[in-house]
């Protein structure tokens, strides 16, 4: 028997099914491209999770890689030191959804209707499905010291994300919002740059253990800085896709998680 969703979820909270509460999330997220939901989980989950996480560490597959902010192979017509192709690093391991306990808190908000019926009230979809493929729905990541996210845009219009653990020191997630319109094909090379430059001020999300973030990272520069200590940084990807069937590509599966199934 799946657990109930009001024992991984502080509802009382977060009403997932008030339409008040949806439309005052969703006015954040159109707003400020970031909603933070704090006390999303509830303290059993969270130590539920933070257990598994811990026991299952062992499985995960580490990277460590160069990558430019756009996550795409480098343009030769621009030198290799401009903002379209200087590279930054990022190092993290994973664990994958096949990996996660099959009765796990993390299954039962990933699958409830509910939580995608609200996910698709704030974010402006029709429908949300699981991923094709047996390792891309729910993916645990793990940062230990010095590893972090290097600078950059995502490639979906939006990234579901749970705080399991926070560590000691460092990887924060910093942000620029409204960097570039992707979309338009405005870059804004000279903005990017001086963000890699360390030359404008950034954003920080404060996330505590058991937050709920929705963010809207297409646009918005970001990064995660290098953890610093001996407690290990956990964060849950919640991953969907606005159209039935569809798998990480087997390039992708390899880069990220070293194995195909």
């Amino acid at each position: 028997m799946p657990q109930p969703l009001s024992d991984v979820i502080n509802l009382e909270q977060c009403p997932l099914r008030s339409s008040d509460f949806r439309r005052e999330c969703k006015r954040t997220v159109d707003e400020n491209g970031v909603l933070v939901m704090r006390n999303f989980l509830t303290p059993s989950a969270i130590a539920s999770i933070q257990r598994e996480g811990e026991e299952n560490q062992h499985l995960a597959y580490y990277t460590v890689s160069k990558h430019n902010i756009y996550l795409k192979p480098s343009d030769p017509e621009y030198p290799a030191n401009h903002t379209r192709n200087r590279e930054v690093s990022s190092s993290k391991g994973c664990i994958t959804t096949d990996q996660i306990p099959a009765d796990s808190p993390l299954h039962t908000l990933y699958n409830a209707p509910e939580f995608r019926e609200f996910l698709c009230a704030v974010l402006d979809e029709t429908k949300l499905y699981e991923y094709g493929d047996a390792m891309s729905s729910i993916n645990l990541h793990y940062a230990s010291e010095g590893q972090e996210l290097g600078w950059h845009f995502d490639n979906s219009s939006f990234a579901i994300t749970l705080m399991i653990q926070n560590p000691k020191v460092g990887g924060e997630f910093e942000y620029v919002k409204d960097v570039r319109d992707a979309d338009n094909g405005e870059m804004n090379y000279e903005l990017s740059g001086k963000i890699l430059d360390g030359e404008v001020s950034t954003n920080t999300l404060a996330m505590d253990a058991g937050a709920l973030v929705l963010f809207r990272g297409r646009n918005s520069m970001h990064r995660v800085t290098p953890v610093k200590g001996d407690r290990t940084r956990m964060l849950v990807v919640l991953a969907y896709n606005t159209e039935p069937g569809v798998s990480l590509s087997e390039s992708a599966r390899m880069t990220f998680y070293g194995r195909l199934a």
